[in-house]
């Protein structure tokens, strides 16, 4: 095959094939009469190996010599397969990102959309005379130690008088000692906070019932009164294994997460709950200082 043809299999530029035949990592291609480079199924393999090989992050030779390696033996070179798992675990390292985002997404876009129906709904005359008191929020996750209580603290700290915050779990615990020094790290005592069972809340009404873990969605108790319900996906710090240091950047993580979704919540049920009320005017384009911590 010409050149044209083998780049164009290989899935690079004509250019680059004469590159990896200048600085040695193909061989010089025979020639034929008519004086055109030909290029046959063995040139097509280890070039398609090369280019493989460069985007795991390898320079022109080592992958020149890599390639040569594992045709000659017909087999993964001892060198490459760290490459591979490297590679293999980046790849890992991305999709749950990419997840992960997906996930923030969608939490975003529900909150939106709850904020929305507020936004659109008619309020009763009671709906009027309780304007000016504070958004009722209630995080609820398993076991009241962690996920729950670090988005109580921080919605208190974020959103100030205008939230009434509590959280609770459907199988409460004692609050984790890392759930206080995260929390402490960023200027919140919550040295006197307690583990609560959601049955302590199940007579109250709540403007936003947010589950913060999978399991307390599926067992979270139905709430009187109308209310947004949210789900917030989150990985249990708790459960992240190895050194103090592994499990307390676990908790960092998860405070990080939270903060990122309490940001926008707080704008969008502030501007929810003004709209709300006929004594307020348009809803500001500029929201709040407090949010942008």
């Amino acid at each position: 095959m010409k050149v044209s043809e083998l780049a164009r299999r290989a899935g690079i530029a004509p250019s680059a094939v004469r590159f990896y035949e200048e600085v040695g990592v193909l061989p010089t291609a025979r020639r034929r009469d008519n004086g055109y480079r030909d290029y046959g199924p063995d040139e097509l393999a280890r070039l398609r190996l090369v280019v493989s090989l460069r985007r795991l992050g390898l320079g022109p030779v080592d992958a020149g010599r890599l390639a040569a390696l594992c045709i000659e033996h017909g087999e993964i070179d001892r060198d490459l397969a760290p490459l591979i798992e490297g590679q293999r675990s980046a790849v890992a390292r991305q999709r749950a990102d990419l997840d992960r985002l997906d996930s923030e997404l969608t939490d975003l876009e529900l909150t939106i959309s709850a904020a929305g129906r507020a936004r659109r709904s008619r309020p009763s005359q009671e709906a009027f005379s309780m304007a000016a008191d504070p958004i009722r929020v209630l995080f609820v996750c398993t076991g009241n130690s962690a996920r729950s209580q670090i988005a109580e603290a921080l919605l208190r700290d974020f959103g100030g008088a205008d939230f009434d915050v509590n959280s609770a779990g459907t199988e409460p615990k004692s609050v984790n000692p890392y759930t206080m020094q995260v929390l402490r790290e960023i200027g919140i005592d919550w040295s006197g906070a307690r583990s609560k069972s959601v049955t302590e809340f199940l007579g109250r009404q709540f403007d936003y019932v947010i589950t913060v873990c999978d399991r307390a969605r599926q067992t979270c108790p139905v709430f009187p009164g109308n209310h947004n319900t949210l789900h917030w996906g989150l990985d249990d710090p708790a459960e992240v294994e190895g050194t103090d240091r592994d499990q307390l950047e676990a908790f960092r993580r998860t405070r990080i997460e939270v903060a990122t979704r309490l940001r926008p919540f707080v704008e969008l049920s502030r501007k929810a709950r003004r709209a709300e009320s006929p004594s307020e005017g348009p809803v500001p384009e500029a929201i709040t200082d407090s949010v942008s911590r």
